[in-house]
């Protein structure tokens, strides 16, 4: 079932934009999804590669929900982002860089994969 504004989804019986929207991308894998195509299309085998070879059944249940709410699309050279959700995921590297400020102050140190 696709989430949409307006309809129950986990933590909130009103349905609210922001509550569906955290329902969204709280589920297993979606959150990384979306960061590993910020850049460039990727096919499903390159997708599931990036995303530390997770099982193409959640990969499929992933992509199918995230093409249903708007923020993924597929196309020749494979998966994407729409516009909308190029737009979320610019927000989402706004939240990269706070993050890697938080953990800075609170003295933890970060140093990315190779």
């Amino acid at each position: 079932m696709t989430k949409t504004p307006g309809l129950p989804v986990r933590g909130s019986t009103t349905g609210r934009p922001i509550m569906v929207l955290f329902d969204i991308l709280g589920q297993r894998w979606t959150l990384r999804i979306l960061w590993e195509l910020r850049e460039e299309r990727l096919t499903f085998r390159e997708l599931q590669n990036r995303c530390d070879n997770m099982s193409p059944t959640i990969l499929n249940g992933r992509l199918k929900q995230l093409r249903d709410s708007g923020f993924v699309d597929h196309e020749e050279g494979g998966y994407g982002h729409t516009d909308i959700g190029r737009e979320l995921t610019d927000h989402l590297v706004v939240f990269d860089g706070w993050a890697k400020n938080w953990a800075e102050k609170i003295g933890m140190e970060y140093e990315a994969p190779q």
